[in-house]
């Protein structure tokens, strides 16, 4: 495809970012540091956690604040209300790293060129929830990063640019969490700047290769003491 189809984005891009866990935070701390207008960002609404219940803010949440930056916990970052807000903010870019809610077409076309997605895997392997988790369940000997622009369906949009990391047969999948997530914050920041230099052409992903990565249930992890080994 021929990158004029994706213009470049503008010296200093006013970017929201858009993450939950702590896997974003990384990301979120290089994007901090990067020469983007950071206009604010976005996460889930604190939580109850631990035996007390007590609400916990996630840990971009955390992140955010330490950076004095302004930040909204919407329970539907696509409702009509949020893309309301995020209107008036004019963002030319939206940063998705495991926000952890489908986004909706409305919020998707408000910025001038979309939003980019970090996802943790090598797509169109392990789509959805859980990439990290299933490829050590997998033993794949590989992964990845993958930016992608966004578009209405579970990780099926094009590619902008991946990087490939190998796994060891003694991998963990916190290891790898940890690997991954301290990548991301290079990648995208890397990404940005060829966005901004529009040297850059996307692929559109094969479907007929995709695999999915659903999100790992409490069920799944029960030994069945009946099973042969």
């Amino acid at each position: 495809m021929n990158p004029k189809a994706n213009p470049p984005l503008p010296p200093n891009p006013k970017v929201i970012f858009m993450g939950t866990p702590e896997f974003a935070v990384p990301a979120l701390r290089a994007l901090a540091g990067a020469e983007v207008s950071l206009l604010g960002v976005v996460t889930q609404p604190d939580r109850p956690k631990g035996r007390g219940r007590k609400l916990s803010p996630p840990p971009v949440k955390e992140e955010a604040l330490s950076h004095n930056l302004q930040v909204f916990q919407p329970e539907n970052a696509s409702s009509s209300d949020f893309c309301e807000v995020v209107r008036q903010l004019a963002p030319d870019l939206l940063v998705v790293v495991a926000f952890g809610q489908i986004l909706r077409k409305s919020l998707l076309e408000i910025p001038s060129w979309g939003a980019l997605n970090i996802h943790a895997s090598l797509l169109p392997k392990y789509r959805g929830a859980a990439p990290i988790q299933w490829a050590i369940l997998n033993a794949e000997t590989r992964t990845g990063l993958t930016a992608m622009k966004m578009d209405e369906g579970m990780d099926t949009g094009p590619i902008i640019r991946q990087v490939e990391v190998e796994i060891s047969q003694f991998e963990t999948g916190g290891n790898l969490h940890d690997r991954l997530s301290d990548l991301a914050g290079p990648f995208l920041v890397e990404t940005i700047e060829i966005m901004v230099k529009g040297d850059y052409e996307v692929k559109q992903q094969d479907s007929s290769q995709a695999t999915y990565a659903p999100k790992i249930e409490k069920s799944m992890a029960k030994i069945k003491w009946d099973k042969t080994a």
